[in-house]
């Protein structure tokens, strides 16, 4: 903790992003004696957004520029705010010393530090190990890319047994110094790519993970990875290869990736003395968080199911599989990337139907439509009821969507809300 004061005390940082994670961190180096500035994009912002820190430090906002950085001993990056996104105005900066947020905070942290990233079910993984953590007696702060900022918690005395964290690729990219005790790897599959600048990159921030982590810590890797991985030097921790099992099942959640989400899940957790038994209790009462493959409701035997959280095609392939029923799968959003082909294996003799609405019409329909009957609808309002007017007894309507919701939602979550509003409506 002393060190990490005297790395940052009486420098100049700047810290990227007025959301709660940037306002967290710049908290915590006022506490231990920086001078802060706080850049974003906005134009302005309020007293109320700023709170307590209304007056304690420099206001840099507008469009990001090279002179906003150029004083910076140390520039502090918000979860959703990428170096690259903002390299130009980031250029009188040594890229050493620009971090992300999460690694900001981990200086600070005495607790050792269980990471959970991947491409798809971070957050079920995440929120899934902290319970069987905490149904076990353990003391579990659960944050980092979801919840309570790890900065904020640090501003709050917490103390833990165990520091549970999400970690996204954005984050990843700017940590030098992060070093888990337990690191996971879920998965890899195409997503941000408009964001990094291919697949390698993408993958390369993954594994940034695991690059500081030595042989007293523990890599949780995927089994349909092992060749690729295994070709690559990329940590020193003992490596432990996980695949989808049915030892402890899970009522509650669809598909063979929840398995594998499950068992890594109990790979982490076993390593901090957790039992099979108490294991098993906790994951067969786990239920699906929001939007991830959760159940609205059955009406007239037609099952209505919100994966909103789906925004890659490698989520939307894994949910469809999910189901023996005939799926009418809703598609349609804002594009990340990848080949729409790939998703034809998993839709093939299960989807009967495909309803697009909203954006991706143009990235979606002359791929899918020679294959499958398909409409498209402007809103998602229309292609619901199309599709439960379509249906038949058995059935199954799965918002799965394969893209971002920045069409027409302000999030994820939002579309899903939507969805639902639309299902409880239905006659």
């Amino acid at each position: 903790m002393r060190n990490a004061t005297d790395r940052v005390r009486d420098k100049q940082v700047v810290v990227v992003g007025a959301g709660k994670s940037g306002l967290a961190a710049a908290r915590l180096l006022l506490e231990n004696g920086a001078r802060v500035a706080l850049a974003d994009a906005k134009p302005e912002i309020s007293a109320e957004v700023l709170g307590d820190l209304a007056g304690r430090l420099d206001l840099r906002l507008g469009a990001h520029t090279p002179e906003q950085f150029r004083d910076a001993d140390l520039v502090v990056l918000s979860p959703g705010v990428p170096a690259k996104k903002i390299a130009a105005a980031l250029a009188p900066v040594a890229p050493e010393n620009v971090v992300a947020e999460l690694e900001f905070a981990s200086w600070f942290l005495e607790a050792p530090i269980l990471a959970v990233t991947g491409t798809n079910g971070k957050t079920t993984t995440t929120t899934l190990v902290s319970r069987i953590l905490e149904d076990a007696g353990k003391t579990v702060f659960t944050g980092g890319n979801i919840g309570t900022p790890l900065c904020e918690f640090i501003l709050q005395g917490g103390r833990a047994d165990v520091v549970v964290l999400e970690v996204s690729s954005f984050q990843l990219q700017n940590c030098r110094t992060f070093k888990p005790s337990v690191a996971v790897l879920l998965n890899f599959a195409p997503n941000h790519l408009d964001y990094h600048l291919d697949m390698e990159e993408y993958l390369s921030a993954k594994l940034n993970l695991f690059a500081r982590m030595d042989g007293n810590g523990t890599a949780i890797l995927p089994e349909e990875m092992r060749d690729e991985l295994s070709k690559r030097d990329f940590t020193r921790a003992r490596m432990v290869w996980f695949a989808p099992t049915d030892r402890f099942p899970a009522p509650h959640l669809h598909g063979a990736h929840n398995r594998a989400n499950v068992e890594a899940a109990w790979q982490a957790a076993k390593l901090f003395g957790v039992g099979e038994e108490s294991a098993r209790a906790t994951v067969a009462a786990f239920l699906p968080l929001s939007h991830r493959l959760q159940t609205v409701t059955e009406k007239n035997g037609v099952l209505f199911v919100d994966d909103s959280k789906s925004t890659t095609l490698d989520s939307t392939a894994a949910a469809v599989k999910s189901f023996e029923r005939p799926v009418r799968l809703l598609l349609g959003g804002v594009f990340k990337g990848g080949d729409v082909a790939s998703l034809l294996p998993a839709l093939d003799g299960r989807v009967v139907e495909i309803g697009l609405f909203g954006a991706a019409r143009e990235i979606f329909e002359p791929v899918l439509g020679g294959r499958f009957p398909l409409f498209w609808e402007l809103d998602l309002d229309k292609a619901v009821r199309r599709l439960a007017a379509n249906s038949r007894s058995g059935d199954v309507i799965l918002l799965s969507p394969a893209t971002a919701s920045f069409d027409a939602y302000t999030s994820y979550g939002a579309r899903g809300d939507h969805f639902q509003r639309i299902v409880r409506e239905l006659p």
